[in-house]
């Protein structure tokens, strides 16, 4: 299909006239919640607008970014494993995405240019705020792939003292080094450490759907009845992790509220309007996590 017979559908699906669009690209998509929760935010406020879920297989993500743009879609939201890729991509790099390495916000200019942000790791601290959480903290990252950098960036600059810990520790100081801060402790040695830290941030596959069982456990009774526990993951809501903490006491964390706040800046470059972060948005998302 050429881009002119594209857009002479899409003006037979919108005969009133075209919405603004918008949506998330990634290979593949099967459990991101973001047309869920862009959508209620464009009913919520009286949006003409729409946001679609596009997975891009890794070979056709430029060509797909480029037709989406020619059609008219605003921007778009990027997720695995395109990110580092929407970085090679944009044309203008906000700082966020500088400091992440990654993109996972675009937004198309009038001019033909593309922005780029990172809002994961921006998300990430509202959150930590959102459930009450003071920060700076001294702070223990599990992990070194995806959303990591982002968020220890985030942490870093929020005043915190970071300890990343990582299986390929080429990977963890890689991370540290970009950042100019942090030390990396060895994967063995972090549940010692554990101890003297105030958060504990997973941002591993450990407890995800479809992952292997971890006992977190033993892990946390070496811990400080004034740690703070989250995992970034929001598929399940309760992870592992997530259980073990409650049950020794402690305060933890999902990552729904990450998602929901790191949607928000994009939702105001493309919509218009900086949506609310709101308790029934959080429950139409948790309804669909059963």
């Amino acid at each position: 299909m050429t881009l002119e017979e594209a857009r002479t559908a899409l003006s037979a699906v919108f005969p009133q006239g075209m919405p603004k669009l918008a949506g998330v690209t990634g290979w593949p998509l099967t459990y991101t919640r973001s047309p869920i929760l862009h959508n209620y935010w464009c009913a919520r406020y009286g949006i003409d607008g729409l946001y679609l879920r596009l997975p891009l297989s890794p070979g056709y993500f430029e060509r797909g970014v480029r037709a989406l743009q020619a059609l008219g879609f605003a921007g778009l939201n990027v997720t695995i494993p395109h990110k580092e890729a929407a970085f090679a991509l944009v044309d203008r790099h906000g700082q966020s995405a500088l400091r992440a390495g990654a993109v996972n916000t675009m937004v198309f200019q009038a001019d033909g240019k593309i922005t780029g942000e990172c809002t994961d790791g921006s998300g990430y601290i509202d959150s930590l705020c959102e459930a009450g959480v003071a920060l700076p903290r001294k702070t223990l990252v599990l992990g070194a792939g995806g959303a990591s950098r982002a968020v220890c960036a985030a942490l870093l600059d929020a005043g915190c003292t970071l300890a990343l810990a990582n299986r390929t520790r080429s990977r963890a100081d890689a991370i540290v080094t970009a950042l100019g801060g942090g030390d990396v402790i060895a994967w063995e040695d972090w549940p010692a450490y554990l101890a003297q830290a105030d958060l504990l941030v997973n941002t591993t596959s450990l407890g995800m759907k479809g992952e292997d069982e971890y006992d977190w456990s033993p892990v946390l009774a070496k811990a400080d009845a004034r740690l703070v526990v989250s995992d970034i993951v929001y598929m399940p809501l309760e992870t592992p992790l997530l259980a073990a903490a409650r049950a020794r006491g402690l305060q933890g964390i999902d990552g729904l509220g990450m998602l929901i706040h790191q949607a928000r800046p994009g939702f105001a470059a493309w919509f218009g309007l900086c949506p609310e972060a709101d308790s029934a948005l959080r429950d139409r998302l948790v309804e669909t996590l059963d």
